[in-house]
């Protein structure tokens, strides 16, 4: 039989514990697991050994010699002992070097570092050293093992299904809360904790506010005299007024923001909210009640920023926002004129920048910025609404993208057409405000 002789010869050369030999054809048989099959092998061997004794005594001898030691198998350790024969010096597997003995130490210390994280599901990665994966390539093609699985799955197999059988938690491949990642052969276990995604919209309701925490220009975020020492331009931001509290929720490291494009610090964000994103780095809780923090959040933030809708969702959706920063958006502008404009200039504006296309060069204001170049941005419809002689209310559903206080005063020509040069007296933006984002695919 070429399995039973195989196995010899493997054993015959180096010394294998019975999830190494089981190992070499993890693909053969069912409902066994490679120590049930590699003690299966040394069972046949042994019996083999026993029954050549009678004909070929120093071939079998030797076979079960090699089982007492090459193979750790006490059962041909008795036989040599009750005839009298030379058992040997029991030896470490050649290729986990006796690591599968701690397996229940490592799911132990995984359980324990574990019991710190709230989670749902897990998986288990192992980490190899080098010279071991190395080796075990060689160990297989040198005997052509054609049904064997290799080392890490098998550790990463057991101790998932130890894991998993105390604590009652799911194995996840895709998407797991936890990652366990064991090196057995130093002991280690190390736990990486995925984040935590929850989207949501916000509405800015007061202007003064970036997006983002804004540092210090002149320190760099380290404090100076400039920022009276606490390192931002800007005392508060929409991101942390978002997530402090949901860090102090979730108990986590820290978080980044996503949102679908921003606003500019002095525009309020209205209508039904910007969808975003927060990212919660190694949090220790996850099963928080997001009514709840939708309610201190808003409550902390009263009269300046409000969250609304908040869910949990998967990395995924931060792509999704990335593409929305394109998404159809509507701006309402308060618009003040040098000099008073008549009804008809007001409807040559509103069917000027009706289905058209401005070229928007990138605006003198954010070129520190972003890369100088050409950009073409659609404009679907735009409203105008006569306020006194001079000012009017501008509402524009546009592409988004589209640098809404450039089409005002056409930005020393850098956006064409603009609103100065159609109407051909200077007009400048009092007032901004986004009230529309049309992003389908995100909940409202």
């Amino acid at each position: 039989m070429e399995i039973l002789e195989n196995a010899q010869k493997m054993l015959e050369k180096y010394p294998l514990c019975n999830h190494c030999l089981g190992r070499q054809v993890a693909l053969l048989g069912y409902e066994l697991d490679n120590q049930k099959r590699g003690e299966a092998l040394k069972v046949l061997l042994a019996m083999k050994g026993h029954q050549l004794i009678p004909v070929k005594k120093r071939e079998g001898i030797s076979l079960l010699q090699t089982l007492a030691g090459n193979g750790s198998y006490n059962v041909a350790a008795e036989l040599l002992k009750k005839m009298r024969k030379k058992v040997g010096t029991k030896r470490d597997c050649y290729l986990c070097e006796e690591q599968f003995r701690s397996v229940h130490e490592l799911t132990a210390k995984s359980i324990e570092k574990l019991t710190y994280y709230e989670h749902k599901t897990f998986l288990v990665g192992i980490k190899l050293p080098v010279a071991v994966e190395e080796r075990e390539d060689e160990f297989k093609a040198e005997f052509n093992v054609k049904h064997g699985e290799n080392m890490r799955n098998e550790f990463s197999r057991e101790i998932g299904k130890e894991i998993s059988k105390v604590t009652e938690k799911e194995v996840d491949y895709k998407t797991p809360d936890i990652v366990v990642i064991i090196n057995p052969f130093i002991k280690q276990v190390i736990l990486q904790v995925n984040p935590l995604h929850i989207a949501g919209r916000y509405k800015k309701l007061i202007r003064g506010i970036p997006q983002s925490k804004w540092l210090c220009r002149e320190c760099g975020g380290k404090g100076c005299i400039k920022c009276n020492w606490s390192g931002k331009t800007y005392s508060e931001s929409v991101e942390e007024i978002i997530a402090t509290p949901t860090l102090e929720k979730t108990q986590g490291e820290d978080a980044l923001f996503h949102a679908a494009g921003r606003e500019d610090v002095d525009a309020r964000m209205l209508g039904h909210g910007r969808p975003y994103v927060l990212e919660i780095k190694k949090p220790r809780k996850r099963f928080i009640d997001l009514q709840d923090l939708m309610q201190i959040i808003n409550k902390q933030a009263q009269g300046k920023v409000k969250v609304l809708n908040l869910r949990f969702t998967f990395k995924d959706e931060i792509r999704k926002l990335k593409k929305g920063e394109a998404a159809e958006k509507t701006y309402k502008v308060l618009i003040e004129f040098n000099s008073n404009v008549s009804d008809e200039e007001i409807e040559i504006l509103e069917k000027t920048f009706s289905n058209a296309v401005i070229h928007q060069r990138t605006p003198l204001r954010v070129l520190h910025r972003r890369a100088d170049r050409i950009r073409e941005k659609y404009i679907y419809e735009t409203k105008i609404k006569r306020l006194t002689l001079n000012r009017v209310e501008l509402r524009v559903r546009c592409q988004g993208g589209l640098y809404i206080k450039e089409l005002i005063t056409g930005d020393e020509g850098r956006t064409d057409p603009n609103v100065t040069t159609i109407s051909g007296v200077k007009a400048n933006p009092l007032e901004l405000d986004v009230i529309g984002i049309d992003m389908k695919g995100f909940e409202k």
